[in-house]
């Protein structure tokens, strides 16, 4: 790792260790071959909770104030996560039930429309690539309903937590686009990763000075994750000491 950035041998064995831990504590991802070739990436599916409500997404100065406002998204209460989550797992009887390849045939025409003050869920799957351009990792994802319709930019604008919304109002374009995925040729949701080594570098800094080890593609998770409601258990963090702690004490 040099720069703050990553090479390809690092990325993959950053993924390892990412998929090691996930596995014992059962978080769901996977690392997904492409079938005759030696690339791949990192797949993760989760139901995810929503309300909707009818704060604008563009309400700065400087846009267009005649604009509709568009529908928002906010997490539910953990508990009513929960609830929800748990009551539509026993519908589908396993949480891969809506198939990640449902739309690969579609147009995306498809709206997600939703009465104001109402609440649904929402299936995302997520995949982290590694971008060669950038030297850096690169999160990739889709939205969908339950039946199947795929969620637009805005409306996906519209889903980000309140807290990251500003730059979405400055810079939409420069946070969250809609590209052809590079591997699989079909239309996804991706999270810009011009600013990764900016972001980075102060974490891997701190971790250096500290002394800690650090695996930058669960550091880097763990910040940009959440601005498309992807939350990395602390308990990633909680492995990774343990496992320095019991390093050092090993007998030379």
């Amino acid at each position: 790792m040099t720069n703050y950035v990553l090479d390809e041998q690092n990325f993959r064995r950053c993924c390892l260790l990412l998929l090691q831990q996930s596995e014992q504590l059962k978080d769901g991802w996977t690392w997904e071959a492409v079938q005759g070739t030696e690339e791949g990436y990192l797949r993760k599916t989760a139901l995810r909770s929503v309300t909707i409500d009818s704060s604008p997404v563009w309400d700065h100065e400087g846009s267009s104030s005649e604009k509709e406002p568009h529908t928002s998204c906010h997490s539910q209460p953990d508990q009513q996560i929960l609830e929800k989550e748990q009551s539509v797992l026993v519908a589908l009887g396993d949480n891969d039930g809506v198939k990640s390849d449902m739309n690969d045939e579609d147009e995306d025409d498809g709206v997600c429309t939703v009465s104001e003050g109402s609440s649904q869920v929402l299936q995302y799957e997520y995949h982290i690539l590694y971008s060669c351009s950038y030297s850096t990792p690169v999160l990739y994802f889709r939205a969908f309903t339950l039946e199947g319709r795929s969620l637009s930019l805005e409306e996906v604008w519209s889903c980000v937590h309140p807290n990251f919304r500003l730059r979405l109002q400055t810079s939409p374009l420069n946070t969250i686009t809609l590209q052809e995925h590079p591997l699989l040729g079909q239309p996804f949701f991706m999270l810009h990763p011009c600013r990764t080594e900016e972001l980075m570098r102060p974490i891997v800094n701190a971790a250096q000075d500290q002394h800690r080890p650090v695996n930058y593609v669960l550091s880097w998770l763990s910040v940009v994750g959440p601005v498309v409601g992807l939350d990395v258990p602390l308990q990633y963090c909680t492995q990774i000491h343990r496992a320095a702690a019991l390093s050092s004490t090993k007998p030379d």
